[in-house]
């Protein structure tokens, strides 16, 4: 249940339920079917003050000052309302970003003209258009799930305080008042980081001012906030952005989901770098956290892809060095990133928190590592503060060709050695009942002692999250619990046709027994 009753008839939103984990998610706009509106200005203004209290616990100090910033989602302006409310009733300075990225935000934190005490920003990354959440900073990096936990503890202790009681929030919508108006101080942060972003590919390409000026790139922004990279970061350089798309942000995503996940979203771009004839595609997420590429054949650069490119990017200048991964990438994958590049790979669990700070912690055990990245597309640079950000990975990437392409080379040939399964497939199976987490690893300890026993299939060890089985007919599949959905992730890989049909039926047999499970039409 998303409200839950507290002191006399008040209905107060259960703010541990907004946590997933290192960020704040919710549902901000109401006409979706079966979810229930639980993220206001009311609660935003709470959280910020959870924050606010926050930050002055571990910075020891009591003047603070917090950037903001939104992607386009339609919520965002409500929500930005209530942060800043929030904010000045305990006397916090905010610095309102507008329109930015999540990797910004971080980086609000350290420009000189900014150094904001903390950073927000407003965004659900892909998720519809209904939902919307807070991401955190400081300067030493996002924060993380304890952080969140304490943050929502504290905005609920402003809850029950009723500080801001809902009909403080109607009142001040009627009269068309600004609550926050006197701390807040509207900046420009991205027009900074453009800058930033530009003067690290001039230097990246040998300082010339147009290094961009014989390139034709495409940016696919999926109506949301990384337009920005095509007009203010490589058309100032000489590129041509002219078949570029859906770079104007719209929060209803009217064309396919900014996610470099999405079938739809990665046949667009392909497509448009095929009748453009541009030497290769950009495409990013909502909130730039996250971006994958296309070659100028069309082909995909994600996923697998994504991780062997921005894994050869490192090579470079670290050879030797460990890239931490997900759980889900392929045997392929580990044989380029091992076999050609010479670099260690580690494959580790799914989350691009838990990535980067494995990848963290293993540098404070001295085992060098400088980069961590997920299928998914979030990529953490050691040289870029273990920041997932996917307009920096794009600019290693836009480096990249247009140095190749001064040699007559194309990005092609960084990826020529890159192996791929013959099939793939990933199957999502529900889990019916409230304590789907147990009962996952019920399952997940059943399978993992079948496997041991069963002809034909083996264990992979060491292995960091489910279980993942390597099957003789040339093949694996990894069987996972979902982080925070009731789900119980399938993904499977053969490198002989008809594999895939044949693990499937393997785990139906096992797989069928467990009631709970929905694997009906799935497997």
């Amino acid at each position: 249940m998303i409200y839950k009753l507290y002191e006399g008839d008040m209905l107060m939103v259960d703010y541990k339920k907004l946590q997933n984990g290192s960020d704040i998610r919710g549902v901000a706009v109401c006409g979706v079917e079966g979810e229930e509106k639980n993220l206001t200005e009311k609660e935003a203004a709470n959280i910020a003050e959870g924050f606010a209290r926050w930050l002055r616990e571990n910075k020891g100090k009591e003047k603070i000052s917090v950037a903001v910033g939104r992607d386009c989602r339609i919520s965002g302006p409500a929500l930005l309302k209530g942060l800043a409310e929030g904010f000045a009733n305990v006397k916090v300075t905010v610095y309102d970003c507008g329109y930015a990225s999540t990797p910004a935000m971080f980086m609000a934190t350290l420009f000189d003209d900014i150094k904001a005490d903390g950073g927000i920003m407003i965004t659900a990354s892909h998720l519809p258009f209904n939902r919307n959440g807070f991401k955190f900073f400081t300067k030493e990096g996002g924060l993380d799930k304890a952080d969140i936990s304490a943050i929502l503890g504290y905005a609920q202790e402003a809850e029950r305080g009723g500080k801001r009681a809902q009909g403080q929030h109607e009142a001040a919508e009627k009269t068309g008042e600004d609550p926050a108006g006197s701390n807040v101080i509207k900046t420009d942060l991205m027009s900074l980081y453009s800058m930033h972003l530009r003067n690290l590919i001039k230097r990246g390409t040998g300082g010339d001012e147009n290094p961009l000026d014989d390139m034709k790139i495409v940016v696919d922004a999926g109506n949301g906030c990384g337009g920005f990279f095509a007009e203010d970061v490589l058309a100032p350089l000489g590129a041509d952005i002219s078949c570029s798309q859906y770079l104007e942000p719209d929060g209803n995503f009217p064309n396919h989901a900014p996610n470099p996940e999405d079938k739809a979203a990665m046949r667009a771009v392909s497509e448009k770098v095929v009748s453009s004839g541009a030497d290769f595609g950009i495409i990013f997420d909502t909130d730039v956290d996250r971006s994958a590429a296309v070659d100028a054949s069309g082909k995909e650069i994600a996923r697998n892809g994504i991780v062997a490119m921005a894994a050869a990017l490192v090579a470079e200048d670290h050879p030797s060095s460990t890239v931490v991964t997900d759980s889900i990438t392929s045997r392929q994958l580990t044989g380029f990133i091992e076999g050609e590049l010479g670099l260690k790979h580690l494959r580790y669990r799914r989350g691009y928190k838990n990535v980067i700070n494995k990848a963290k912690e293993l540098n404070k055990e001295g085992i060098d590592c400088h980069l961590a990245i997920e299928t998914s597309g979030h990529a953490a640079f050691k040289e870029n503060y273990f920041l997932d950000d996917g307009a920096y990975l794009a600019v290693k990437i836009v480096i990249k060709a247009a140095n190749l392409k001064k040699e007559g080379k194309s990005l092609e040939s960084v990826l020529a050695a890159l192996k791929e399964p013959l099939e793939e497939d990933e199957i999502r199976i529900p889990i019916k009942g409230e304590d789907f987490s147990a009962y996952a690893d019920k399952v997940l300890d059943d399978l993992e002692k079948y496997s041991e026993s069963e002809e034909g299939m083996s264990l992979e060890k060491p292995n960091y999250e489910g279980v993942r089985i390597n099957f003789d007919l040339g093949g694996w599949c990894l069987v996972r619990k979902s982080l925070h959905d009731p789900i119980m992730p399938v993904n499977m890989a053969s490198d002989k046709k008809g594999g895939c049909s044949v693990i499937r039926e393997k785990l139906r047999g096992f797989l069928r027994q467990y009631e709970k499970l929905d694997t009906e039409g799935r497997l």
